[in-house]
């Protein structure tokens, strides 16, 4: 029998792996991935749920697979952070719906398949996480879970609810996987956790630090990202980590969410708008070529225009290359739900506006210093836009496309000399 299976993800990077180790599990199985979802025995939407509508935007697409499921043998499953957070909602409003599985239930397929847990929303102690099965797409980098789950819990964030209390891999079953990763051909690493840098060995303790160092020892392990950290969680040993290993990449991702201390202390962050400074300050003074992005919210409850002006001081102190910022989303059972209503939309969509502006511009200041200079490339593959020329990442994850061998072997390490900074990504030759 040929038995087909579509997968529809949504949401981060760890939605992304979730997916690609269903997609392994399945091929395991004899199923075959299509990309047409109406040629499909199997559908399963991988969902977020981080932002306000996410439940509509699922409801809505099962809506759509309703008269697909009248038509066809097909079976229909909801995977990811909603169908934790609605769970048996899901079935009684669709009850097309064949399964309902959440995060902590990716390693459980074959139960849920086989009907015997038409709602699995548990966390199991077991994950079952089985590496060397992953469908990993990209010849040249593997994501790898190192931590499940947060214990933060920030009044705004569902997080908790829909991926559990963390839960950290064995540290030899992380240098297992990557080991696999790169005898697989893969250069490139990134370690990924809801709070990766809260990374604790379950069996002896070792910390992300120890763990960072020990990845990018492994020999083979070109370029070694990891996301996403919280501020709160960085310390002596992930800095020196990074201080001591070249093929550690100067990309950082540190949420800050607030530049005011007042904001920060409603979201409980765990840190002030001085101590997030002195964090930056120490990694800068360890590590002068880092690159920092974050992660901001804008009219999250009583935030005031004073506040908002505290988030672009900081924003223009720092310089982030890059950023991601969203207006206040309420999610359902979160304490923030109980600080007060959210800022007037115009006036947070007006402050958002502003944030971005600022941004644009120190992005493309940022862009423009690269004229002129040879930076390292690890190769990706051809242009999305120009298949005549070759792509790949800098070290500070700038996309760069350029002039160079198509025959260059994917995942090698080019120095490319920078010609023109566009509006998202550089132009350049390979030296």
């Amino acid at each position: 029998m040929n038995r087909t299976f579509f997968i529809e993800t949504w949401g981060c990077q760890m939605n992304d792996l979730d997916s690609q180790r269903l997609a392994g599990s399945l091929k395991l199985r004899g199923y075959r991935r299509v990309d047409d979802e109406s040629q499909a025995n199997l559908i399963l939407l991988n969902t977020c749920s981080i932002r306000d509508k996410a439940e509509h935007k699922v409801f809505s697409r099962l809506g759509a697979l309703r008269e697909l499921k009248r038509r066809n043998d097909v079976q229909i499953g909801v995977c990811g952070c909603v169908a934790q957070q609605e769970g048996e909602a899901i079935l009684e409003r669709a009850p097309w719906v064949d399964f309902v599985m959440g995060p902590g239930n990716v390693g459980y397929l074959d139960e849920v398949l086989s009907g015997k847990a038409r709602v699995a929303t548990n966390f199991p102690e077991d994950r079952r996480y089985d590496f060397l099965n992953v469908d990993r797409p990209s010849a040249t980098k593997a994501l790898v879970t190192i931590i499940e789950g947060c214990n933060k819990n920030c009044t705004f964030c569902i997080v908790p609810t829909t991926r559990g209390r963390e839960i950290s891999r064995p540290f030899d079953d992380v240098l297992a996987e990557v080991r696999a990763a790169v005898q697989s051909g893969r250069s490139e690493i990134e370690l990924l956790g809801q709070t990766v840098n809260a990374y604790r060995c379950p069996t002896t303790g070792r910390d992300f630090g120890t763990l960072l160092s020990a990845v990018a020892d492994i020999h083979g392990v070109a370029r070694l990202r990891f996301m996403t950290s919280h501020p709160a969680e960085v310390n002596d040993t992930m800095i020196a980590a990074m201080r001591d290993h070249s093929n550690i990449s100067r990309y950082l991702h540190l949420p800050v969410q607030s530049g005011s201390s007042r904001v920060l202390r409603r979201m409980k962050r765990l840190y002030t708008r001085e101590k997030y400074l002195e964090i930056i300050d120490r990694i800068r003074t360890a590590i002068p070529a880092i690159h920092f992005s974050t992660d901001v919210i804008v009219g999250f409850p009583g935030e005031s225009e004073r506040d908002f002006q505290e988030t672009l001081d900081l924003v223009e102190q720092i310089r982030y290359g890059s950023l991601f910022a969203f207006k206040y989303s309420p999610r359902p059972g979160t304490p923030s739900l109980k600080i007060g209503p959210p800022v007037q939309e115009a006036i947070a969509d007006e402050r958002l506006s502003r944030l971005f502006t600022l941004h644009e511009r120190i992005k493309r200041e940022r862009l423009e210093s690269y004229r002129g200079r040879v930076l390292p490339v690890l190769v990706e593959g051809p242009s999305r836009h120009d298949p005549s020329m070759l792509s790949g990442r800098t070290d500070d994850n700038w996309v760069v496309n350029f002039v160079g061998d198509l025959a260059t072997p994917l995942g090698s390490m080019l120095g490319v000399r920078i010609d023109q900074a566009q509006h998202h990504t550089l132009r350049g030759e390979a030296m």
